[in-house]
């Protein structure tokens, strides 16, 4: 069975309709986002509580996750789920530890001084999916680095399950990052919920975490006019780069570990080699697709998003490269060999994160290596980097000038000033030296 669509080294002219991701926001799509962010704007609380009745199927005496609740998570979790959480966490909290910079320091001229001021966002939210899958890794992922920056308020919002209760793990992994405001909240509403503010949530200054294209669109909505975001991140995708001499089970299961994720996920494979050599690899890709796909749950999702994933032989380095950046994945594996990796990556400007080699699955990534796994899809790696440490900061410039360090700088000010026509400027530096009054 043929699960990815080939095509042999494609002309540019054909690249944008080849690498088209498999989703696109309708019309539709917008109008009840719209709808959803008004109603909680307007009705706040209420509109949340229809909305979890709605579309959650659940029925909340309260929003808000009480410490009883996440104090019981704990036992419910097991012992290795446990360890593994805090293997995860010490990796990604020194990782993102590293990440924190200091705020620079530099005399410019004699009675100049610059600098930089650090300073952590005050209230971030957290957005943590919850409905094919309880995400408690991007709790890590998000919390971490709001801990590491020293955000002061920190909230957290993911979907009730058919209970009305929140995964066990997703509460463990909040209280291991010191998390203790949390809202049984999912969906575009739980967007509008942060961004707005309602009677039990507090608006915060930027949200954060992935979500399906409900969540995506309320994302990309209310940072238009109300809210800063991390970025407009989608569905996920992987391109793995590979030669036939790579090992086709390793790239089958990287491929089928980022289409699991959803039916909208995308999996591609270029394969650098000749015309003959890349088609035979793909073949033993997809027997291994076959092989695997055979011990997997979620087939549904699976068998969708390999239907809109592709297969590319190119051959070479630069052709491998071109494409790399034409497509700007969010997750990119590399497995060429050690030399030819290491080229490749010097050739890479667009990608979210990078993994070299056969060894370095996306899912040490996702989980537990300690880079973060919230990174940009649908083309945006050309200009948005993933989440780090300086996703929960900002950096406020300060300037110290003495009088003699104004009077130096004076005859550039005033020229200036005077060819941009504006006058209050130019006085405001001639007042200080005693050339106006």
């Amino acid at each position: 069975m043929a699960f990815l669509q080939r095509y042999e080294n494609p002309p540019d002219e054909q690249l944008k309709k080849l690498l088209k991701r498999n989703l696109d926001t309708t019309q539709s799509v917008t109008k009840q986002v719209s709808a959803i962010l008004n109603a909680v704007k307007e009705e706040g609380d209420a509109a949340l509580l229809r909305f979890a009745s709605e579309f959650d199927g659940v029925t909340l005496s309260s929003l808000s996750v009480s410490s009883k609740e996440r104090k019981a998570a704990e036992a419910e979790v097991d012992d290795t789920l446990k360890r593994a959480l805090s293997q995860a966490y010490d990796n990604i909290h020194s990782f993102h530890a590293a990440q924190m910079p200091t705020g620079e320091q530099v005399t410019v001229a004699e009675g100049i001084s610059l600098s930089r001021k650090v300073v952590p966002l005050d209230r971030v939210g957290l957005y943590i999916p919850g409905g094919t899958a309880p995400l408690f890794s991007t709790v890590l992922m998000l919390a971490i680095p709001a801990l590491v920056a020293g955000c002061p308020e920190v909230v957290l919002c993911t979907p009730p399950g058919k209970q009305g209760t929140i995964h066990p793990a997703i509460l463990y992994a909040a209280e291991l990052c010191n998390v203790k405001e949390i809202y049984a909240v999912g969906g575009a509403q739980a967007i509008a919920a942060m961004a707005y503010g309602t009677q039990s949530i507090k608006a915060v200054d930027k949200i954060f975490g992935p979500g399906n294209q409900y969540v995506t669109e309320a994302k990309v909505q209310v940072s238009s006019t109300t809210c800063a975001i991390d970025m407009p991140a989608g569905p996920s995708e992987v391109m793995v780069v590979a030669s036939p001499s790579s090992n086709p089970a390793f790239v089958a299961s990287d491929l089928l570990s980022q289409a699991e994720h959803g039916r909208d996920s995308q999996a591609m494979l270029v394969v650098q080699g000749e015309k003959r050599e890349g088609n035979e690899f793909i073949d033993r890709v997809e027997e291994a697709i076959a092989k695997q796909l055979a011990e997997l749950q979620r087939t549904t999702f699976l068998e969708q998003s390999l239907a809109g994933s592709r297969a590319f032989i190119v051959p070479n380095l630069d052709a491998s490269a071109h494409m790399v950046n034409a497509y700007a994945p969010e997750h990119l594996i590399i497995d060429l060999g050690e030399a030819e990796d290491d080229a490749l990556l010097e050739k890479v400007v667009n990608a979210g994160s990078v993994f070299l080699g056969p060894y370095s699955c996306e899912s040490a990534g996702d989980y537990a290596s300690g880079t973060n796994h919230t990174l940009p899809t649908n083309g945006w790696a050309r200009s948005y980097s993933g989440v780090s440490t300086d996703s929960f900061i900002k950096k406020i410039t300060v300037q110290k000038i003495s009088k003699e360090g104004l009077a130096s700088l004076a005859p550039t000010l005033l020229c200036m000033a005077e060819q941009e026509q504006l006058g209050a400027h130019r006085s405001a530096v001639a007042v200080r030296l005693g050339e106006e009054k």
